[in-house]
């Protein structure tokens, strides 16, 4: 990597030399404008207005432009003679936890570099104590003109600087959310985070630009001589205004494409509205069915009873029949007579309280 800056952090007492390099590259495809009739190329030209001529780069300078449309120059002397102490020195202003940081303030990174060995030792001293404290350094750096804030943090066994905006550089999200008040159910939360569940992490290194190599893909084509590959147009989605179908069909489909993963929890937060029953099928009880199905069974009792009552008068008119004829009548009679009247008297019980409960059901009914 080739360095852009050179200079030196300013950690209190200690300087460490280093070198500033991007820590990033652009993977983009540029064009150069051609004239479409014969293909020749389109190039910009330096004219100066005043003598409709074009000038070279050592007769370029800087000015600013007043409110009047007036020019007033700035030297690069100027520039130099300007009070800031940073002007080849990263100073460290202060050392802060990384969420303090807002990630709208960062910008363009850099890889800095010691520079030569003595910077080794005090470089290493730094990258540890950044590590071992778990927060980042804000530095002060001037960079191409002009004094910017920094954010230097641990990458690897290297130490990165993040390139800060200041904090009146950032907008206020004013006026961006809803105005109107609206209200989530919590069913909509539950498919939502059945969705996120459902698509799961990813391993950044697997995401690539797919537009650039469609790009490159035609460019080699037409190289070549041969017709660019047609891509299928993609399926317009369809206008979908209930949320909770569209939330729906967006963990189906994302479960379809992750094969399958995350069905349990997609098809739990599925939210199902249950069918309306119709008022026709609520009918009454009949009454006269529940009235004989009560009485049966009231009466069932009462005649096993009764029964009961038979066998043990049978059974106490034995030994009697043993003293003599009259004794046995009396005794067949009297125990007849006992038998006869609990008989009736557990009948009439059992359809008094058969009425009791019928009554209730016919006034529910």
């Amino acid at each position: 990597m080739r360095s852009i800056w050179n200079g030196a952090i300013s950690f209190g007492l200690v300087s460490i030399p280093i070198k500033l390099m991007n820590a990033t590259e652009s993977h983009s495809v540029s064009f150069r404008q051609i004239h479409t009739e014969d293909g020749g190329r389109i190039r910009y030209r330096k004219v100066c207005e005043l003598e409709d001529r074009e000038v070279t780069q050592d007769e370029i300078g800087k000015a600013y432009e007043d409110a009047d449309g007036s020019m007033i120059p700035i030297t690069d002397d100027d520039l130099t003679q300007l009070p800031i102490p940073t002007a080849r020195t990263i100073e460290i202003v202060a050392f802060v936890p990384e969420e303090r940081i807002d990630p709208l303030q960062m910008g363009s990174a850099y890889y800095l570099a010691a520079s030569g060995a003595p910077a080794a030792k005090p470089y290493t001293l730094l990258r540890e104590a950044l590590k071992r404290s778990n927060r980042v350094a804000i530095a002060k750096f001037a960079l191409r003109g002009r004094e910017r804030l920094g954010m230097l943090r641990v990458v690897g066994d290297a130490i990165a600087m993040h390139g800060l905006l200041w904090p009146d550089e950032v907008r206020a999200p004013e006026g961006v959310a809803p105005d109107a008040g609206v209200t989530v159910r919590d069913q909509e939360l539950d498919l939502a985070d059945a969705l996120m569940d459902t698509l799961g992490e990813i391993d950044l290194d697997d995401l690539h630009d797919e537009y650039r190599e469609a790009l490159e893909e035609v460019i080699a084509a037409k190289a070549a001589g041969e017709a660019p590959r047609e891509t299928p147009e993609p399926a317009a989605p369809g206008k979908v205004l209930d949320l909770m179908a569209a939330l729906e069909s967006s963990v189906r489909a994302a479960r379809e494409s992750r094969g399958g993963e995350g069905a349990g929890a997609a098809e739990e937060a599925e939210v199902r509205s249950l069918p309306q029953r119709a008022a026709s099928s609520r009918r009454a009880p009949k009454e006269t069915g529940g009235k004989k199905s009560t009485s049966a069974a009231a009466k069932k009792p009462a005649a096993k009873k009764a029964e009961a009552k038979k066998s043990t008068a049978s059974s106490t008119a034995k030994p009697a029949a043993r003293s003599g004829r009259a004794a046995k009548k009396t005794a067949e009679a009297g125990t007849a007579k006992k038998a006869t009247g609990k008989g009736a008297t557990t009948r009439s019980t059992a359809s008094k309280g058969t009425a009791k409960k019928a009554a209730p059901r016919k006034r529910s009914a």
